[in-house]
């Protein structure tokens, strides 16, 4: 046994190395990748940033901003549904410039797939990149799943750009956008750069085919300096309005197309909108009036079981 060992251990003895008298030059190793770190941001980005974290305080602590989707002190009716339905899907929230309220216009929606592409600026810090893109997905799904329409994150060439950023990097941010949308100019962007103090964020959608009632193209823009919950609030609503629900209402509750801000997320109210909006009894371009009758049929089915 001893032996046996000896001859085990023998066999872990390097053999002798002959000396050089040269020194063996070590390969350069291979440069680290810099690292990702967000631009510093400016003076005016910064005093944006403090000024929503206040409004977002102030609104949670007088009871907004809700995430129950409505409950038992928010109920509503079929005939409720159908007037919300009319003010937020037959009418513009602005005029063309962005300027000032919109006015009644046919019903407008998605006939081709909806292919969501995130841009975000350069000063958007990684973890933030990473919670937004992972709501933006999901919220991507659930849309899909209400309107049974087909709308998805990534892959294949995009027609409605989610884009992310602050002050400092939006035009930037707008430039790619257009650069990867067909159809969609930097021109076209242009009110989309210059945004009040009080726009947490806006979209745009375009009708570029033959039919001016059906989508083609979309952009939304979500201020970069909104507090977590307000910039979740801002994907919920800019996202289902580029699906086509393009109005407020100040009668609409429990809804987030209401500028009121009770409700941050979307809710079951508005789901209903949304599963109204693409049902396939009605189409693009059909008018308030001849809606209407079929909304109310709709509606009713919407809210015959628990609201």
């Amino acid at each position: 046994m001893a032996g046996a060992a000896l001859a085990l251990l023998s066999a872990c003895v390097a053999p002798p190395v002959t000396p050089t008298l040269k020194p063996i030059a070590r390969p350069t190793p291979a440069a680290l990748p810099a690292p990702v770190v967000a631009k510093p941001t400016s003076e005016a980005s910064a005093k944006l940033r403090s000024y929503f974290n206040q409004i977002q305080q102030a609104q949670l602590g007088s009871g907004l901003l809700r995430r129950d989707g409505g409950g038992p002190d928010t109920p509503y009716t079929a005939d409720m549904l159908v007037r919300n339905f009319e003010q937020i899907a037959f009418y513009n929230e602005y005029n063309a410039n962005l300027t000032g309220h919109g006015d009644k216009t046919l019903m407008r929606r998605w006939e081709s797939p909806v292919r969501m592409a995130i841009v975000f600026g350069d000063g958007v810090p990684q973890s933030e990149q990473k919670t937004d893109t992972a709501a933006i997905r999901a919220y991507a799904g659930r849309l899909a799943g209400i309107t049974s329409h087909p709308v998805t994150v990534g892959g294949g060439s995009p027609n409605f750009m989610v884009i992310v950023a602050g002050e400092d990097d939006r035009d930037a941010a707008l430039v790619k956008a257009a650069q990867r949308i067909p159809g969609v100019t930097s021109a076209s962007l242009a009110a989309l750069r210059d945004l009040r103090r009080d726009t947490y964020c806006i979209v745009a959608a375009y009708a570029g085919g033959a039919d001016p009632s059906v989508y083609t193209a979309a952009v939304a823009v979500i201020r970069a300096e909104n507090p977590s919950l307000m910039r979740l609030s801002c994907i919920h609503e800019e996202l289902a309005q580029g699906m086509g629900l393009a109005n407020d209402s100040p009668t609409a509750r429990p809804s987030i197309f209401n500028d009121d801000d009770e409700f941050a997320l979307l809710t079951r109210h508005d789901e209903n909108l949304l599963r109204m909006l693409y049902d396939p009894r009605l189409h693009a371009g059909i008018s308030a009036e001849q809606a209407a009758p079929i909304t109310r049929i709709i509606a009713r089915e919407l809210t015959a079981g628990p609201i």
